[in-house]
């Protein structure tokens, strides 16, 4: 069981997973400035935007690859470029019988230490989902494709890959050999997937996430070195991908949602896209501070853009959208945050919505997105967009 955190103070506080290098923190923090507490607003978004290094993307070529019918819903394989790397998939669900425009939503796919799969995680395709995709909904989603069910309830629903995800992977041959040789005969479970037994042979999707994880640090290097960052250049692609939505002659107005890392891309999409009407953000809210007593190690690099914690801390990011409606659940009991840093999240976002449009909620659930959690953000969703 972990202890509560203790404020820094000289030759006192222990952090774990710094041990005798703890005093760096200090240091660090004394010298630095980090955290502050930014007022929102577009000038935060828009310094923001420049530290992280979010690229100006566009999604060009648009092209329909398949559509299907399941059930009570219509889809289409949408597909198009934004100018690197192969062509970005993406599933548009609508109501099957659905006539006029819809309020829209781009549904984000979390991280999950699986990059196997990308919008496959959360919605449903013309073939049945794999194997290692309903583990993981079982295990995180409430064993429901939530893009499917959102579609249900009157929505156009937008869910696509992003750089290292699903259609938009690495070939394993363009991988540095050191890590692709960690995926030759049994191997330990993926970063941050439980569910994957070490020491067993894996499937190709997983062994393909073995190599995923420390592959991320690779692609943070480069995009360090070309002055953007992986948050930088995942957020670009949702840019595009929310403008696309937009552009539809069967869309209204349109919102945002997301799990954990897709809950980060949902922070992200509505600091930057004043157009963006609504955002839910699902077991994604911490302060950056509480997370320094031996959290860090199990979040994504997207969450950590250089820079950024010397411009404001990750709550004000979140509300620098203020006063348009946002909608953040917390875990009650998630192992990758710190309750006091949830807590103390939801009072930095309480005061930046003064005059309301701001809910946070404490879910007695882990780190998921359970079906309570998804209907209430429905409901939510519902009540702002329609």
């Amino acid at each position: 069981m972990r202890e509560p955190y203790r404020p820094l103070k000289r030759g006192v506080a222990e952090l774990r997973h710094l041990g005798e290098f703890s005093g760096l923190a200090e240091v660090a923090v004394r010298q630095r400035g980090v955290f502050p507490d930014a007022a929102p607003g577009p000038v935060l978004s828009g310094r923001a935007r420049d530290v992280i290094g979010v690229l100006d993307l566009t999604a060009e070529d648009v092209r329909v690859e398949r559509t299907w019918t399941a059930g009570d819903l219509a889809g289409e394989e949408l597909s198009w470029s934004v100018g690197y790397g192969p062509r970005t998939h993406a599933y548009l669900l609508r109501p099957r019988e659905a006539t006029g425009p819809l309020p829209g939503v781009l549904a984000l796919h979390c991280h999950a230490g699986m990059k196997w799969a990308g919008k496959e995680k959360i919605a449903d395709g013309p073939e049945p989902p794999t194997p290692e995709v309903l583990r993981l909904r079982e295990q995180i989603y409430g064993g429901r494709a939530y893009a499917c069910e959102l579609a249900r309830r009157g929505f156009t629903v937008l869910a696509h890959d992003v750089i290292g995800w699903g259609s938009r992977r690495f070939p394993l041959a363009d991988m540095p050999r050191s890590i692709t040789a960690q995926t030759a005969g049994p191997s330990p479970s993926p970063a941050g997937r439980d569910d994957v037994p070490a020491g067993l042979p894996l499937s190709p999707a997983d062994r393909y996430d073995v190599a995923a994880g420390p592959h991320e640090h690779v692609l943070e290097k480069y995009c360090t070195l070309l002055g953007t960052s992986l948050a930088g250049v995942v957020a670009g692609e949702d840019l595009a991908a929310a403008a696309y939505l937009r552009s539809r002659g069967d869309v209204r107005s349109v919102g945002c949602v997301g799990l954990s890392g897709g809950g980060l891309r949902a922070g992200l999409l509505g600091a930057f896209d004043p157009d963006v009407s609504a955002v839910v953000i699902a077991a994604m809210v911490s302060s950056y501070r509480d997370l320094l007593d031996g959290y860090v190690a199990s979040h994504t690099w997207m969450f950590y853009p250089p820079g950024l914690s010397r411009l404001c801390d990750w709550p004000a990011l979140v509300a620098a959208r203020a006063p348009r409606p946002l909608l953040v659940q917390y875990a009650g009991r998630d192992e990758l945050f710190p309750p006091e840093g949830m807590r103390r999240a939801h009072e930095a976002l309480s005061r930046r919505y003064p005059d309301g449009g701001y809910e946070g909620v404490f879910h007695d659930a882990p780190h998921a997105f359970t079906a309570a959690m998804q209907e209430q953000a429905f409901t939510w969703l519902t009540a702002r967009l329609s």
